[in-house]
This record gives C-alpha cells, sequence and structure tokens, in this order.
C-alpha cells in the first residue's frame, strides 16, 4: 500500500550498543529526552529496547516490567502524543519476559518477529564477529506472542529480516494468526538477511500481503540513505535511529537520535511527500 504521508520511527536504542562508548539513552529520563527530541524532529513513533539500569549493565537488556513500565510511563509523561512500539525479540523458547513485559504496559504498538534467522556477520579474516546464533522465531512462539497482542489490543509490526519471511506473511493472515491492517517492516542490512539495497525495494514490496503498510529498518553506514531516498520515493513508512545507524548522509556521526531524524525527514520531503502526524499515524496503523 503506497501513503502519501510516511510515519517517521525512531529506534532509540537498541538491544546491546555500550551506552559508555555510544549515545543510546538507558535510563527512564534517558529515553524520555531522546523520545521528545526524536518527536520534535518529526517521529510519530519510537521503538524501544530497554536495558538493565545498574551501574555498568546498561549494554545488557532488560525483560523486568517495572523497568520497562518506568521507562515507557517517562516517555508518555515528557511526549504524550507519541506511539510506543516495544521490542519483543529473544532467542530462546521462554518469552515470559516479554510477555509479562506486553501484558505491564499494554504498549499501542509492539514488535513481532515474523520468521527465523541465522543471525551471522564475519570479520575481515573470516572468522566469526560473534559465536554463530539463530534467532528463533517459529509459528508456535509467533502465535503466542499474537495471542497476547490480540487480547491487549496491542498492533504487531511484523519484521522480516529475509524474503521467505516476507512471503509468510500472506500465509499467517490466510491462516487467522494476523489481522489486517497489517503492519510489516523489510530490516535490510543484517549481514546474513536482505542486503541494504535499494534495488530490491521493488521486488520485496511485490511479495507483500495487499494494501499491508510497509516501512524499511535500514542497517548499516551511510551508505543505506540511498535505501531511505527509495523507500520515500515509493510510498514507504521511514525508521532511522542510533539502533539502525550512527551515520548521517555526508558519513559523518551523529550526536543522538534527533539528529537522524531531522535527516530522514528532509528525505521524505525531498520526495514530495508529507510527514504524518501521531494522529494520522494511529488512524493509518489501526490503533484505537
Amino acid at each position: 500500500m503506497s501513503h502519501s504521508k510516511a510515519i517517521v520511527t525512531c529506534a532509540l536504542n537498541g538491544v546491546l550498543t555500550d551506552p559508555e562508548t555510544h549515545p543510546v539513552p538507558v535510563t527512564p529520563e534517558q529515553m524520555a529526552a531522546a523520545a521528545a527530541e526524536a518527536y520534535d524532529a518529526g517521529a510519530s513513533v519510537v521503538h524501544c529496547h530497554f536495558r538493565r539500569q545498574e551501574p555498568g549493565k546498561g549494554a545488557l537488556p532488560s525483560w523486568d516490567p517495572e523497568v520497562v513500565a518506568a521507562c515507557c510511563e517517562a516517555i508518555k509523561q515528557r511526549v504524550p502524543e507519541i506511539i510506543i512500539n516495544m521490542s519483543t525479540g529473544i532467542v530462546g523458547s521462554d518469552i515470559s519476559g516479554p510477555l509479562a513485559c506486553l501484558e505491564r504496559v499494554k504498549p499501542e504498538m509492539a514488535a513481532m518477529n515474523a520468521g527465523s534467522l541465522n543471525y551471522l556477520k564475519t570479520r575481515s579474516d573470516g572468522s566469526w564477529a560473534w559465536k554463530p546464533m539463530l534467532f528463533d522465531n517459529p509459528i508456535e512462539k509467533i502465535e503466542k506472542f499474537l495471542t497476547v497482542m490480540h487480547t491487549n489490543g496491542i498492533v504487531p509490526e511484523c519484521e522480516c529480516f529475509d524474503t521467505g519471511i516476507i512471503r509468510s506473511l500472506k500465509m499467517l493472515v490466510a491462516n487467522g494468526l494476523l489481522k489486517k491492517p497489517l503492519h510489516a517492516s523489510l530490516v535490510m542490512g543484517v549481514a546474513s538477511g536482505m542486503p541494504a539495497k535499494a534495488s530490491w525495494l521493488p521486488l520485496l514490496i511485490d511479495e507483500l500481503p495487499p494494501e499491508a503498510h510497509w516501512q524499511v529498518i535500514a542497517i548499516g553506514r551511510q551508505d543505506i540513505w540511498e535505501l531511505h531516498r527509495k523507500c520515500a520515493e515509493l510510498g514507504g513508512h521511514v525508521r532511522t535511529g542510533l539502533e539502525d545507524t550512527f551515520y548521517l548522509p555526508d558519513g559523518s556521526k551523529t550526536r543522538s537520535n534527533g539528529v537522524l531524524i531531522e535527516a530522514l525527514v528532509k528525505v521524505v520531503h525531498d520526495s514530495g511527500r508529507q510527514i504524518a502526524s501521531p494522529a494520522e499515524a494511529r488512524q493509518m496503523l489501526g490503533i484505537v
């Protein structure tokens, strides 16, 4: 589905980036300030991961419902209009932590990883950058997430890391697991997933279920901005933030999420489109 207005999402912090070396927000106060900066720059949605709050542990994820609630409440108090999209990504079959967080906070949106991926990366000498891992998202796990999301009125954002996962969305709809309006994220740039190549976009869009909302999540350095431009030109929604990149279109490093969002809004405007307000985004995505 092509849209005249683009929903802009800011991915505030990601899952493991070390706050000691990168300007990612960790505490409720930091996340609220980052969300406000992103909102002021044009974002209607913030995609949030949540971190351990103990000193020296901010690079590690937290599934403590009270930590997650404190972060979300701080964001909503600072920016009442913004839509919170909560991460749920976790390796393994024990998803009690993410489910408890969803039920505690009941965010308007939440990520729903729609398929499995061998999560791999090599160094220049061919050695593994990290121990090879399977980001496992079998149907049984997907169904448990979707049951809790639908019960609590949470709109799922279907994250798709590879082409087969995109094609599976039609089957999830046909099977009744997914409901319309469907929102799909095309995750492009993960080393063992789809490449961050603008030329791929028309083919990927063609594999989506009819009338699906879609956005691109572009992972990488400054070369991803060509992909953002193509996404805007083809009518997709857009996302950036410190989870996805540290680099601006000119190759310089960003100092914050807000600067990245300012650059992305310019890309959208240069394509001839306007930015959706939070109220417009809620209407498009079926958030009630």
